[in-house]
């Protein structure tokens, strides 16, 4: 007979740290924490002031919630378990400790005994739990007193407590922590017509000249994989689903089983976002923000996996062509178009709110070079600040893009330095990925360029 499934249970832990480096500390906890609990969302990190003994360091305090299907009692001890391997020593109740886990809240559960109280105890009280934990589980209801965490937390005075670092990005198997460095993402374009002559569908081995170009992306310091089977080059034809699907799925299977990821599937159609994350992809880089298929919203909700919703204003009829610079598309916006970029990212932002998608599942990217005219790309990248308004994350992709081969009069070729000067200005401005082809030049740039402008803590810009 086989063993009955446990059911899930909503949890949340608060994890604090005010010993060693205490931003490596909760890091690591939530590492740690990722083998007994389905993380679902973490918190900002928020320096706190010290609570009962003050005479200690400042702690950082974070709040994650998921699932698990641990009773209580497992739950914390297992939390122990991960305190004492990361040298937590008995010490005085209110003392300094390297990783500090509590358990807040297993579902609507209320308990009382020695080993464990539910919810935990004071926490109501103190706005150093109640602030992150607003933030990710605003609408969670305390079941002793019958209000949500967002009420809770707007009757506490937020009294010593500051931003230290945005929320990570639950992506596979593990977190993107965003200002600490640019997260480099390698372009793996399977198809035949890349506008940048890198396609990998030539020949038999595509499957296996693609996993050796990931290989050599993820050693050179890329953070994450973007697959895509269809060309975004100006007037390319677009692919079927069944043929975009042969494409990609392939070399996402392989690139998952190798451990290559986090993977992320270039597409805008929800079928084959649905059949890439079930064949490993981790998120979904979507260049028409879930405009171009009606289903996609919808998919991405359910799927539970990050998006990134980009600006989109391409036009099939209004592409200009030149033998040696090759296609660029012709501007569609009059105006400012920093802020029509802006506009439609925060209208993509509310729908994708409206189809359930939470906000920390979310990415933006401004779309260099689709609609835009050469100038407008580069006042996008000039005013990139701009768009970090809108509170999410800011994914750039500017490799070998035509504004940048008409800027300098060169081919697609011929565009690395073109490229990292793009890359570089875009960190100073903001960004939190790059999208890239050159992955080793480009990681290079980005480690130089983070080495000026994210100097140290805190993490907040």
């Amino acid at each position: 007979m086989p063993p009955l499934r446990r059911r899930k249970h909503r949890v949340g832990i608060a994890l604090g740290s005010n010993l060693g480096d205490r931003d490596a500390a909760l890091r690591e906890a939530l590492k740690r924490l990722l083998e007994i609990v389905e993380i679902e969302a973490v918190s900002s990190f928020y320096e706190t002031e010290p609570v009962g003994y003050t005479d200690q360091p400042m702690f950082l305090n974070a709040v994650c919630v998921g699932t698990t299907d641990r009773s209580p009692y497992e739950l914390l001890t297992a939390c122990k378990a991960i305190e004492a391997a990361m040298g937590r020593q008995p010490g005085p109740r209110w003392g300094p400790r390297p990783i500090d886990l509590d358990v807040l809240f297993y579902d609507d559960l209320c308990l009382d005994d020695e080993a464990l109280t539910l919810p935990h105890p004071r926490m109501a009280e103190r706005a150093f739990v109640m602030t992150p934990l607003a933030e990710v589980a605003p609408a969670w209801r305390h079941p002793r007193l019958g209000r949500t965490a967002a009420d809770l937390a707007a009757g506490l005075p937020a009294v010593g407590i500051r931003l230290w670092a945005r929320a990570p990005m639950r992506v596979g198997r593990g977190f993107l922590y965003w200002g600490r460095e640019t997260l480099v993402m390698g372009i793996l374009n399977i198809t035949p017509d890349s506008f940048s002559g890198d396609g990998l569908l030539k020949g038999p081995g595509w499957v296996e000249a693609a996993l050796e170009q990931a290989r050599r992306f993820k050693a050179a310091g890329a953070h994450l994989l973007d697959v895509g089977g269809e060309s975004t080059r100006p007037g390319a034809e677009p692919v079927p689903a069944e043929e975009e699907m042969r494409r990609v799925l392939p070399v996402i299977r392989r690139l998952a089983e190798e451990g290559l990821g986090p993977i992320s599937i270039d597409t805008y159609k929800a079928e084959v976002a649905r059949a890439a994350v079930e064949a490993g992809a981790d998120l979904i880089n979507d260049v028409w923000a879930m405009r171009a298929d009606p289903a996609m919203a919808e998919t991405v909700a359910e799927l539970g996996v990050p998006i990134v919703l980009m600006d989109n204003r391409s036009r099939r009829d209004a592409v200009v062509r030149d033998p040696r610079l090759g296609a660029r598309y012709e501007g569609a916006v009059q105006g400012d178009i920093v802020a029509a970029v802006k506009a439609h990212l925060q209208e993509r932002v509310q729908a994708a709110r409206a189809a359930g998608i939470p906000p920390y599942r979310i990415i933006l990217d401004p779309g260099l070079g689709f609609g835009k005219t050469v100038a407008q790309n580069l006042e996008l990248i000039d005013r990139l600040g701009e768009l970090r308004e809108l509170g999410f994350p800011i994914l750039v992709g500017p490799s070998r893009k035509s504004f940048i081969g008409y800027t300098l009069n060169l081919p697609p070729e011929e565009r690395l330095e073109g490229t990292a000067a793009v890359v570089a200005l875009c960190i100073a401005r903001g960004a939190d990925i790059i999208r890239v082809h050159d992955v080793q030049a480009m990681v290079r740039v980005a480690r130089m360029a983070d080495a000026i402008v994210r100097r140290g803590p805190p993490w907040t810009a």
